[in-house]
C-alpha cells in the first residue's frame, strides 16, 4: 500500500432529490424521522435514498451506479451528517458493490468518508471516498463530487 498511489481512483457525481410531499416521479430520498427541534441544524433528521451516481455533473446523464442507504443529522451546533450506504454498480465498466461510511462535517471545503469493503470488482476493497458539495438547492437538492481513491485493491 502506497497512501500517495492508490490502486483505483475514479470520481463520480452524488445527486440526492428529498422527496417534499409532491415531487414522487422526481424524489430520490425521504425523510423517514423528522428533526427534533434541539438547535437549527436539522439534528436527528435520518434521511434514507436511492440516488443516481453519474460520471458528470449533469443530474439527467445516465447513472453508473446507485447510492443506496441512509443518513442522519448528528451535531446540534453546526451542520454535520453521517452517512452509511453502499455504491451499487452494474453498468458495463463495473459490476459490483462499495460500501461506504462516515461522518460529513459539511461546512469543511471536502471531507474524507471511508471505503470499507465491496463486492465484485471491489472484492474487499479498502480506501476513501473524499467528498465535495458542488451544488446545494436549500434542502430539496445537493450534488457531491465523490473522489474515490482504493488503497487495497484485489
Amino acid at each position: 500500500m502506497d497512501p500517495k498511489k492508490p490502486c483505483k481512483r475514479f470520481v463520480l457525481y452524488y445527486h440526492d432529490i428529498l422527496f417534499g410531499g409532491d415531487d414522487v416521479a422526481n424524489a430520490t430520498s425521504a425523510t423517514t424521522a423528522n428533526a427534533t427541534g434541539l438547535g437549527n441544524t436539522n439534528f436527528g433528521m435520518l434521511v434514507v435514498f436511492d440516488d443516481p451516481m453519474t460520471k458528470d455533473q449533469h443530474l439527467l446523464s445516465p447513472p453508473v451506479a446507485r447510492a443506496q442507504g441512509f443518513y442522519f443529522y448528528d451535531m446540534k451546533t453546526t451542520y454535520n451528517a453521517w452517512f452509511a450506504y453502499t455504491l451499487v454498480f452494474n453498468s458495463s465498466d463495473h459490476k459490483g458493490t462499495l460500501n461506504i461510511m462516515g461522518a460529513d462535517m459539511m461546512m469543511e471545503k471536502t471531507r474524507d468518508l471511508s471505503v470499507v469493503g465491496g463486492t465484485g470488482d471491489f472484492f474487499m476493497a479498502r480506501g476513501i471516498a473524499t467528498f465535495q458539495t458542488m451544488n446545494q438547492e436549500g434542502t430539496k437538492y445537493f450534488r457531491l463530487k465523490m473522489d474515490i481513491k482504493l488503497y487495497e485493491c484485489y
